[in-house]
């Protein structure tokens, strides 16, 4: 896993202080939420998305189909009604629309992150879809730095966040996400998060803010995490 950092400094305009979040080194099978984890991206552990089912998408035969715009090891569904906003994307000249739904306390969330941390989007989706969404999302400049599909490893028909790449102390760092698949590499250093959809009921990123505001405090994440599985 060596290799050249991915990011060797960021910058956000509106926070200059901040911890990692990312994630870390060896191999534990702890379940933080407790709930039945999907294979699906980590975009999903703080929104879902809808492509549009009215556009018609590149026959599967062709050569040049992408990857699903919306998940990274996962599949599409229809559109919604209460969408938070819609994000129009191009893909082989045709315009598909993506419905974003935001889960409950996401705002409430990044924003505490933002003061704990920092923050790095780290996505297996493709930028001309997740940036936009990103832009909609992050209203206060969370995010020190965007990763994308690029960014990954493809391993085993997935595309996994090799986080010895992002030029951080690795004890430092967590990786925040709903897809097993996407932390293979580190999961010692992972807080996994079930996948929502549209339970607007849900609560669980309100409940994981106490255990980060705890393990800001951690100069070793492995320490907490590891004590963590034990219970």
């Amino acid at each position: 896993m060596d290799g050249p950092a991915i990011i060797t400094q960021v910058t956000n305009p509106k926070e200059d202080e901040g911890r990692a979040l990312g994630a870390g080194e060896k191999a534990s099978q702890c379940n933080v939420s407790l709930k039945k984890q999907r294979s699906r991206s980590i975009l999903s552990s703080l929104f879902c998305c809808f492509r549009d089912y009215n556009v018609e998408a590149p026959p599967a035969s062709s050569p040049s189909v992408l990857p699903p715009l919306v998940e990274e090891n996962g599949g599409l569904q229809k559109p919604i009604s209460n969408a938070d906003f819609i994000v129009p994307v191009e893909i082989d000249g045709t315009i598909h629309q993506v419905y974003v739904l935001k889960r409950p306390h996401v705002d409430e969330f990044l924003q505490r992150m933002g003061q704990l941390f920092e923050c790095v989007l780290f996505t297996a989706s493709l930028a001309k879809y997740a940036d936009p969404v990103a832009d909609l999302l992050d209203r206060w400049g969370v995010f020190r730095a965007r990763l994308f599909r690029e960014s990954c490893v493809f391993h085993r028909g997935n595309y996994v966040k090799d986080l010895s790449r992002l030029g951080r102390e690795l004890s430092k760092v967590i990786i925040v996400d709903n897809s097993p698949a996407s932390y293979i590499f580190h999961p010692e250093n992972a807080v996994p998060v079930q996948s929502w959809f549209d339970d607007m009921t849900d609560t669980e990123l309100l409940d994981l803010i106490p255990f980060f505001e705890g393990l800001s405090r951690e100069d070793d994440v492995y320490s907490m995490l590891h004590r963590l599985c034990n219970r």
